[in-house]
């Protein structure tokens, strides 16, 4: 895997910039917010441009209206499951991936709840988003580099996010559902043969799912499914897409 993503330059937005300071910052959130994708002609947000370029909004607000836009919303909302969306907004817009399964439940409840913009502004009007970022920065992969307070496995899970400085974010399956899921390790390579690396592959974990109840007393049923490694990642998006609640995971001894 290339992590391209270690050696970039935050781009950062000064006072008195030049038009080709600025056009180096819009290119750098438009590939940094919409997943490296290739913006055709006319897709790019001008008015947006002209308020930044005029400086009536900052780095931050731009990346808030691209995050926002419709060519976003198609991209990485419409077309992706519950899971692959919040990954892909911690990738996009705070430079990392989700550390843990409440992270996830988090936002996606915040979308359930209140609705996408909501979900958008949760990331960008965040202490955590201002204080790697602020006003001017675009943002970067945070990941790839010590952090304070990002678990050592995040390292991991951003490299899974990343890919080459070719790839983009166009997949619309979920990498970290398993070992979020699950509290295990993201693997990122194959181990080199006889290493002795840990396998999750042959186990199977029980996974506790509080269910909304039918009939005219709302109601939450629990109930339990035994699944092996490889099913745990559909199994998961059916309970979500039933409109269950995932309580734990747990390995099965």
């Amino acid at each position: 895997m290339s992590l391209w993503a270690i050696d970039s330059e935050p781009v950062e937005l000064r006072p008195n910039a030049s038009e080709e300071d600025l056009q180096t910052v819009i290119r750098a959130v438009y590939k940094q917010v919409l997943g490296n994708q290739h913006i055709l002609e006319g897709q790019n947000l001008a008015s947006a441009e002209s308020l930044l370029r005029n400086g009536d909004i900052s780095v931050r607000q731009f990346v808030n209206i691209v995050a926002k836009s419709e060519l976003y919303q198609s991209l990485f909302f419409e077309s992706s499951s519950p899971y692959r969306f919040v990954e892909l907004n911690y990738k996009h817009l705070l430079g990392r991936a989700p550390q843990d399964q409440s992270e996830i439940a988090e936002h996606v409840g915040v979308y359930n709840e209140q609705g996408f913009e909501a979900e958008i502004d949760s990331y960008i009007d965040s202490d955590e988003y201002v204080q790697n970022f602020g006003e001017n920065i675009v943002p970067y992969p945070r990941s790839t580099s010590s952090q304070t307070g990002i678990k050592n496995d995040g390292f991991n899970r951003m490299f899974a996010l990343l890919g080459g400085a070719a790839s983009n974010d166009s997949g619309n399956a979920a990498k970290l559902i398993t070992s979020i899921g699950a509290n295990l390790p993201t693997k990122i390579s194959e181990p080199p043969a006889g290493s002795g690396s840990y396998d999750n592959t042959g186990k199977r974990f029980r996974i506790a799912v509080a269910k909304p109840g039918v009939g005219p007393v709302v109601k939450r049923s629990n109930t339990t499914y035994e699944v092996s490694y490889s099913q745990m990642s559909a199994k998961i998006q059916n309970i979500h897409k039933s409109g269950g609640e995932i309580v734990s995971i747990t390995e099965v001894a």
